[in-house]
């Protein structure tokens, strides 16, 4: 596993290389909500991307924890931890890499990383949501032992993390 993939807690500064990796790195849609408009990094897609993390990252009363996902020294993605409503001890995971960095095991190490945060904050499951295009994470998953369950448009899968541990 790679070991200079490290996860920080997101903070103002933080979140303008995050949105910086995110116009140089992603498309839109792969890394925040739809936004009314025309494709690609608009002034208004900018905005909201920043919107979307002060709201729920780094509000008051934030509902959910999110982190940079840092190689070396240089911002790649985020990861997040968001407690799931209606499952008590369960939070959901959800990450997005760079294309640069794509393939290149920064995954597997964020995974790593993730479980150990979700276990330390005091969760027993961890949820985690991808599409059936993306057989990197379908892979990652199938190797830790995890189940995949194939519906429509969605591959998702649970982890126990006290059986994990």
């Amino acid at each position: 596993m790679r070991s200079d993939v490290t996860l920080r807690q997101l903070d103002e500064g933080l979140l303008q290389d995050l949105l910086d990796v995110a116009v140089v790195d992603a498309d839109p849609h792969e890394v925040m909500p739809p936004v009314a408009g025309p494709a690609g990094w608009t002034d208004e897609r900018r905005a909201a991307f920043s919107r979307f993390h002060q709201s729920r990252s780094l509000s008051a009363e934030p509902v959910e924890s999110t982190y940079a996902i840092v190689v070396g020294d240089a911002v790649v993605g985020a990861a997040r931890l968001c407690p799931l409503e209606g499952a008590e001890h369960a939070v959901e995971a959800g990450v997005w890499i760079g294309r640069s960095y794509r393939g290149s095991g920064v995954g597997g190490a964020v995974l790593s990383h993730l479980l150990t945060l979700a276990r330390g904050l005091g969760f027993d499951s961890l949820f985690l949501g991808t599409k059936p295009d993306n057989t990197a994470s379908q892979r990652l998953l199938s190797a830790m032992g995890v189940d995949l369950v194939h519906e429509g448009d969605a591959v998702t899968a649970w982890v126990d993390l006290i059986a994990a541990g």
